[in-house]
């Protein structure tokens, strides 16, 4: 279906790709997955619409037929009453009003052929869609996704999750050739991911989704393509033989590099010595042997090895260094435990309502150090609650003295300034000079070269890494993450978990990520029926 030959694309400051190869075929569930700003996106908007870069290589497409393509930026259409189905039925009514038309023209059109062409237009795209049973197919991606129940609900009724679900759906429903996702599941709740998992797994078409989420990547797709450092890797089958592959090179890659290394070694102690020997007798012979030696020593070094898919670029992330600090916060809520020795964080009574009540009558105690979750369903309050402890504005919200907040944000423009550069970002946070930011943001995975780059050119997962190297500047004891994990690659996902888990101070997040919950959080405070309860992990 699509094939690239040696394809390669660049920016001004960077070189995205280096002639790359790899072909899709009809059929696959493939995913492209990646360090953040490898150019995944990018690659995305290049297969859908080739004639708009300017590219060098092939690109191959036998495609025929239309494009399905679904953003990780779908907002929700709030101000619109119709209903779930109606609104997953507007395509094929709109070509049953369009047949309707051309049927009323022909009636008195001079022109006839031109219209039979646009009615076989119109019939031949109904066909492909199979827009005669639109309404039972709607009726079955409702139930694969779990949202039978919402048919008949205003699409302004529903949550930001159920919404991008119902993209997904509405595009598998015109049954396009080739179907492209961009991160369909960032900000998912649980119930919501598992439903795109079943309609991904139930869809028949070709598909290529752009993801970081463990939970798919291990219960989806057949076939991965691995962009990093320029080059790509493709691998027929699914996420977890495409892990043991890896670790399998790995280890013979290891093998080899040592063994290599030690040939380099022996062979530099032969150069010296044939050096040595050299500067004290005037030997044509002896010079030519050493030249040869080092031509071979240098083809060594030339040849050691460096896989970028098995040496990758891991971010190191490193969460404020805390010390002892003396909490002063008096609980007297009857849901306070006993136990209780330290806490630096008490919400008692808490309430919310926009247009309905959201949470009402919440309270927890969170001790210092401790790793805690908020878990729940898309649009029950939970980011709200962690903005109200962050503004730290309201008499139900107590916080402890000495106690100093650090918050990451899904809107990433609240907590960064996407006019600034990287540098002027960074620079007020103590820095001596620009040497000591660009030491700093290189464990994050930003080069040297990319300081005067502004944020809003940024991927979503290199705006996430910028905020946690401002946090890991600040000496926050209480951090507050909202979806910290979203657009993070799978690296800098595995980075912050291990960075929260060394982290001595405590950690309130809103977070749908499965692993990240099970590796971080002491426990969970669970959101149902706008209440909150503690929960086992």
């Amino acid at each position: 279906m699509i094939k690239a030959e040696k394809l390669s694309y660049s920016f001004p400051t960077k070189d995205l790709y280096n002639k790359i190869s790899f072909s899709i075929e009809g059929g696959k569930h493939a995913v492209l997955i990646g360090s953040n700003g490898t150019g995944k996106t990018t690659l995305v908007q290049i297969l859908m619409n080739p004639d708009a870069f300017l590219f060098e290589g092939k690109l191959k497409t036998s495609i025929g037929g239309r494009i399905g393509y679904v953003s990780q930026y779908e907002k929700a259409e709030k101000d619109r009453e119709i209903s779930v189905f109606d609104y997953l039925a507007e395509d094929f009514l709109q070509l049953q009003r369009q047949m309707e038309d051309v049927c009323a023209q022909m009636e008195t059109a001079e022109d006839f052929d031109a219209l039979m062409e646009e009615y076989q237009r119109i019939l031949d795209e109904s066909m492909a869609m199979d827009a005669d049973n639109h309404e039972s197919n709607i009726h079955k991606e409702l139930k694969i996704a779990g949202l039978k129940e919402l048919e008949n609900l205003p699409v302004s009724a529903i949550s930001g999750g159920e919404y991008k679900l119902l993209q997904v759906i509405r595009q598998m429903l015109k049954k396009p050739a080739f179907l492209v996702m961009d991160e369909p599941d960032a900000f998912l709740d649980f119930d919501n991911l598992k439903g795109l998992r079943d309609l991904i797994n139930d869809y028949d078409g070709t598909l290529l989704a752009v993801t970081h989420n463990r939970y798919l990547l291990n219960h989806c797709f057949d076939k991965v393509l691995h962009l990093e450092n320029a080059d790509i890797q493709e691998f027929d089958g699914n996420f977890a033989e495409y892990n043991f592959a890896l670790l399998a090179q790995k280890i013979e890659l290891q093998e080899k590099a040592a063994k290599q290394q030690e040939e380099i070694e022996r062979n530099e102690k032969i150069v010296e010595r044939m050096r040595s020997t050299a500067s004290k007798y005037a030997n044509a012979t002896a010079g030519r042997a050493l030249h040869a030696r080092v031509s071979y020593l240098e083809r060594l070094e030339a040849r050691k090895i460096k896989d970028p898919f098995v040496e990758l670029r891991n971010p190191k992330i490193i969460l404020p260094v805390q010390e002892a600090v003396d909490y002063d916060l008096e609980t007297e809520t009857e849901e306070t435990p006993e136990n209780v020795q330290n806490p630096i964080l008490s919400v008692d009574g808490y309430s919310i309502a926009f247009e309905d009540t959201l949470l009402e009558n919440i309270n927890f105690v969170l001790n210092a150090g401790e790793k805690v979750a908020i878990v729940g369903e898309n649009g029950t309050g939970k980011t709200t609650l962690l903005r109200d402890i962050y503004k730290n504005e309201l008499d139900t919200i107590q916080i402890a003295e000495n106690t100093v907040l650090g918050f990451l944000s899904q809107i990433h423009g609240e907590m960064l300034n996407e006019e600034n550069s990287l540098y002027e970002e960074m620079e007020e946070l103590g820095f001596e000079n620009r040497a000591q930011i660009a030491e700093y943001l290189s464990g994050y995975c930003f080069e040297a070269d990319m300081l005067n780059e502004k944020i809003e050119v940024l991927s979503g997962g290199e705006k996430n890494l910028l905020q946690l190297a401002k946090i890991g500047k600040s000496n926050a004891n209480l951090l507050l993450l909202d979806e910290p994990t979203s657009h993070l690659d799978i690296y800098a996902q595995i980075a912050l978990e291990k960075a929260i888990a060394e982290y001595k101070g405590a950690v309130l997040m809103v977070s749908h990520d499965f692993y990240t919950i099970v590796n971080c959080a002491d426990y969970i405070l669970f959101v149902e029926d706008k209440t909150i309860r503690k929960m086992r992990t």
